[in-house]
């Protein structure tokens, strides 16, 4: 298998339908990142939600908060409230990393591109340090959402992938199916090191490779 083989089976897909569906994704991408940020911190919240749930199940709860504009308006208890009727499991401890957040609702893009044009990866730095709830995916995640192409995603799917072909070894099990997995920042990005190398070989960005990685894991592309 090893590198070679993956790097084989991604320029497959490249040549598939599924190529023309994550190239949509990732102009839906663009589009949010000319958007204001109220719709940024939106995604936020989309990223929020995704740490340990089932993302497509948290794209339908997160598309009906939104027609209910729940993100800005409900108090906590009430948005924790919601969360719960709809099946979502952490709906307190989500609730309070979200309306905790909200101190960020009128200028996370313009703190986000400020960070970024000082270097690549202190906004990623900045969202960790600094809004509860976040980690290295959770950030990553939020920056891919809103158009940022050199942050690799890095959940049990994708380490799922990644050892199928001998690309990574982690101790004590983590990134197997349906184990929860957390990274340190060390190996966060090593493996973010890993993938990064897949993508030039692959000839495309991170973001990119993380729909296809994905895909190859769930059959899906989503957000």
């Amino acid at each position: 298998m090893g590198a070679k083989g993956l790097v084989a089976k991604i320029n497959e897909l490249k040549r598939s339908d599924v190529a023309r569906l994550i190239k949509r994704r990732l102009e839906e991408f663009k589009e949010v990142h000319e958007a204001d940020s109220s719709r940024w911190f939106e995604e936020l919240c989309f990223c929020i939600l995704t740490a340990n749930f089932n993302a497509s199940r948290v794209l339908v709860i997160w598309e009906d908060l939104r027609r209910e504009n729940a993100f800005f308006d409900a108090d906590e208890d009430e948005l924790a409230s919601l969360l719960k009727e709809r099946g979502y499991r952490f709906y307190k401890k989500r609730a309070e990393y979200i309306t905790g957040a909200r101190s960020f609702v009128n200028n996370i893009k313009e703190i986000v591109l400020s960070f970024e044009a000082k270097s690549s990866g202190a906004s990623r730095e900045w969202l960790v340090k600094s809004i509860k709830g976040v980690g290295y995916k959770e950030a990553s995640h939020f920056l891919r959402n809103v158009g940022f192409t050199d942050f690799a995603i890095i959940d049990r799917h994708i380490l799922s992938v990644l050892r199928e072909y001998g690309l990574v070894q982690l101790e004590g099990g983590g990134g197997g199916r349906g184990k929860n997995i957390t990274l340190t920042r060390r190996r966060y990005l090593g493996v973010e090191s890993v993938l990064r190398d897949i993508a030039e070989a692959s000839g495309l960005t991170l973001a990119a490779l993380d729909l296809y990685l994905w895909y190859m894991r769930t059959g899906k592309v989503v957000k």
